[in-house]
């Protein structure tokens, strides 16, 4: 396959650091190297110099902060993804944004690849390729662990350090970790041994529950057409919100996962993950739903939920089954308005509140104290019917 100009995926970790400078050796080809400011924070330092200096013709490090919550964490917490019961999905919903803008940069930059830094065992192979199909089809893809004789994550450090590549995996991060604004995931190394307790110190966005404060702290989301809009009062950029919820729930120990989870491609994998200010959403949502979603209307969006999350997980971004979805789980965030009050103490979020002008709560009609609204013999010929079928199966089975 010839190549002449290639954008790669590029996070200055071990695999794209190796990658960058394995296309030009492989290719004979020019390397964009871009990488997607998704919420790393200092993950991003010094990452223009490394990829020059491991031979990128240009580096583009670009803000997408905003962008990634407004239309990728906000629509997908309006349908209340969890994937497998756990999973916030942060890993699978920041790679369809990413591999968007690849596919942007290279027809800006005259590029006709793309590469990513994906094993041939993981989810996220799929994830960018799906993407890249979708968006470009045209487009040619690199995908250099399906390719190259650099079998194990050893054989790339000997290669870096051949390079003069510099190493980020040390004896004291024996993992691999992935950042951006909704999470930060752990995985290899030592936490492939799913008995192993990951260490204390692994942990970066969240205390340990056992030492976050004593006292709780209580605050207050607002939520409009089923997004998020303010804490406490204070109106806040999507990605300002998300910022703040992060530091809140963190503070408290908020949101430590971990699990084994099943990969797409058929394996089962172990993963640790923080998500503070998601989990946080998660149930401030939940608590406002609670009081103005129709129960038939939760009933079929709940149903539907893990087909959605799978959706995401397996790489489905954009595809016409995850634009039909999204519309219908948006129609059910329409009456979504209110304010969820939370308590946050040590490793739990509890919801000790919730009020909405939406409200489908009526205390007139849910009182235990005498009411004049509703009829309480209506209910006889109510379990009456409902019970029909019941009562005819039994005469049957009985006869």
């Amino acid at each position: 396959m010839k190549i002449e100009k290639v954008v790669l995926a590029y996070s200055g970790g071990l695999d794209t650091s190796v990658i960058l400078k394995w296309l030009i050796e492989t290719y004979e080809c020019e390397v964009v190297a871009f990488a997607a400011d998704l919420g790393q924070a200092e993950e991003l330092d010094g990452l223009e110099a490394k990829a020059l200096a491991t031979g990128a013709v240009k580096a583009r490090i670009e803000d997408l902060r905003e962008e990634f919550v407004r239309d990728f964490i906000f629509p997908m917490f309006r349908a209340n993804a969890l994937y497998e019961g756990h999973y916030l999905l942060g890993t699978s919903i920041a790679r369809p944004i990413i591999a968007k803008h690849q596919v942007r940069i290279a027809a800006e930059e005259g590029a006709d690849a793309v590469s990513h830094g994906a094993t041939g065992k993981g989810n996220d192979q799929v994830r960018f390729e799906l993407t890249y199909t979708a968006l470009s089809p045209g487009l040619k893809i690199v995908a250099p662990w399906r390719e190259w004789s650099l079998k194990s994550r050893t054989a790339l450090v000997d290669f870096a350090r051949k390079h003069g590549i510099p190493v980020p995996v040390t004896q004291e991060k024996p993992y691999s970790s992935d950042r951006n604004m909704l999470h930060i995931s752990y995985e290899g190394g030592i936490l492939e041994d799913p008995w192993l307790e990951p260490h204390p110190d692994m942990f970066t966005l969240t205390v340990d529950p056992a030492r976050a404060p004593d006292t709780p702290e209580v605050i207050e989301i607002d939520f409009e057409g089923g997004d998020p809009v303010a804490i406490d009062g204070e109106r806040l950029s999507p990605a300002s919100l998300l910022q703040r919820l992060n530091e809140i729930g963190g503070r408290h120990g908020i949101g430590r996962v971990d699990l084994v989870e099943n990969r797409y491609v058929g394996m089962k994998s172990r993963g640790v993950y923080e998500t503070p200010g998601g989990t946080v959403l998660r149930a401030a949502r939940q608590a406002v739903e609670s009081l103005t979603m129709d129960r038939e209307v939760m009933q079929i969006r709940d149903s539907l939920v893990p087909q959605y999350s799978r959706l995401i997980y397996n790489g489905f971004w954009f595809s016409p089954e995850m634009r039909i979805l999204q519309g219908l789980m948006d129609a059910t965030q329409e009456n979504v308005w209110g304010t969820a009050r939370l308590k946050l103490y040590k490793g739990s979020c509890a919801v000790t509140g919730r009020k909405s002008d939406r409200s489908l709560y009526q205390p007139s009609f849910a009182t235990f104290e005498e009411d004049t609204v509703y009829r309480q013999d209506d209910a006889t010929g109510f379990i009456r019917l409902n019970g029909l079928r019941l009562r005819i199966e039994s005469l049957v089975r009985g006869r």
